[in-house]
């Protein structure tokens, strides 16, 4: 069984980790992207490939049925939005990759240390540069 997830950003970051879930993986499910412009060329997409969308936001992503379902958020944001993300993610027990330069959670490189912090309630992928 796959887990749930939802990427909050549909911008080039966001809709290309959709579409790279969509490709290349047997563990993650996308059920939903989030965005804040209802002309997004991400939430087009992501509506012609099935995808639930919302273009209201974390509350638009809250107020969705497929909310409930989801495991874990990827915010592909801002780093003043993520700490908004996070607090909501918090609240409702969900688990959120922070791909921002908020650096709320531990920074985590997958290859060195993720297995050490698979159960923190938010990680923070370090930059581009970094990883």
């Amino acid at each position: 069984m796959k887990n749930k997830v939802a990427i909050i950003g549909s911008g080039n970051i966001g809709t290309d980790l959709m579409i790279k879930i969509f490709r290349t993986s047997d563990i993650l499910e996308m059920a939903a992207l989030v965005g804040i412009d209802p002309n997004s060329d991400g939430l087009a997409r992501a509506t012609k490939m099935g995808v639930a969308i919302t273009d209201k936001g974390i509350d638009g992503l809250v107020s969705m049925p497929e909310f409930k379902d989801i495991e874990i958020l990827f915010d592909a944001t801002s780093a003043k939005a993520h700490a908004i993300h996070d607090k909501v993610a918090r609240e409702h027990g969900k688990t959120i990759i922070d791909m921002t330069p908020a650096a709320i959670g531990p920074y985590v490189v997958p290859v060195v240390n993720l297995d050490e912090h698979l159960d923190a309630p938010n990680i923070n992928m370090v930059s581009c540069g970094g990883q």
